[in-house]
C-alpha cells in the first residue's frame, strides 16, 4: 500500500497535518520529512518496533546504529547526553536550530531505549518548523537518518516527488515540505576536549 504524500507549508505548517503526522509516528510508522538541509526518514525514538523497521528500510544492523536524535530545543538535548561543559553549551546556544549535527557522550538514557551499549549519541535541531513541531507534538525525539539518492554524483535527493517515488511502498508518510537542499548539517564533534570538526557541511564554522 502506497504512503500519503502530505503537503505542508514549510513556514506555516498546519497542526491539523502535525497532527496526522504525529498519530502515524505514535503508531510505530516510518515517515520522511524535510529539515533545514536535506530530507530525512525517521520514526519516534520509543517505539522498538519502528526503530526496527527503520533499520531494516536503511538495511543496516542495529547493532551498527549510528543515527541522530531530532530534538525540540536545547532543553530538550540535556536529557540525552551527559552534562556538557559551558564552552560547548556556548557554541550550542549560537548553532541552534540550524544545520549542525552535534555527537555528544550519550546519557545513561540512551543504550536502555535503543537497546546497544552506544556511548555517543547525534544530536539535531533543525531550523525547520514542520520538524519542530513535529517533534515538540510528539513529546520525544525522532531518531533520524539522512535520505541518500542513488546516484553515485548526486548524493543528497531533494526534490520530494522523486522521494515520494522511491520510498512510497516502504513508508508510511511522506511529507512535501518543498525542495530540499543538497548540502547536509556539520557534523561536530564535542565528545572530546576540544570540538572537533568531522565535517563541514550547510552550517558555518564561525560560530566555534
Amino acid at each position: 500500500m502506497k504512503a500519503p504524500l502530505l503537503k505542508t507549508h514549510p513556514q506555516n505548517p498546519e497542526q491539523r497535518k502535525i497532527d496526522q503526522v504525529v498519530h502515524v509516528l505514535k503508531r510505530g510508522g516510518v515517515i520522511i520529512y524535510p529539515t533545514d538541509t536535506i530530507y530525512g526518514m525517521g520514526c519516534d525514538l520509543f517505539n522498538k518496533k519502528a526503530v526496527t523497521r527503520l533499520t531494516q528500510i536503511l538495511g543496516i544492523k542495529s547493532k551498527h546504529l549510528n543515527l541522530s536524535f531530532i530534538c525540540a530545543n536545547i532543553s530538550q538535548v540535556a536529557e540525552y547526553t551527559k552534562p556538557l561543559p559551558n564552552e560547548v553549551f556556548k557554541v550550542m546556544r549560537k548553532a541552534l536550530p540550524g544545520p549542525y549535527t552535534f555527537i555528544f557522550p550519550s546519557s545513561s538514557k540512551v543504550p536502555k531505549i535503543l537497546d546497544i551499549n552506544k556511548k555517543t549519541v547525534g544530536i539535531r535541531v533543525p531550523d525547520n518548523l514542520i520538524t519542530t513541531q513535529i517533534v515538540e507534538t510528539l513529546g520525544n525525539p525522532m531518531l533520524t537518518a539522512s535520505i541518500k539518492d542513488e546516484d553515485k554524483v548526486v548524493e543528497y535527493t531533494t526534490d520530494p516527488g522523486l522521494i515520494y517515488e522511491r520510498f512510497a511502498q516502504s513508508v508510511d508518510l511522506v511529507i512535501d515540505g518543498g525542495n530540499g537542499k543538497n548540502t547536509a548539517s556539520t557534523i561536530l564533534n564535542c565528545t572530546g576536549h576540544t570540538i572537533e570538526v568531522v565535517r563541514q557541511g550547510a552550517g558555518s564554522l564561525e560560530i566555534l
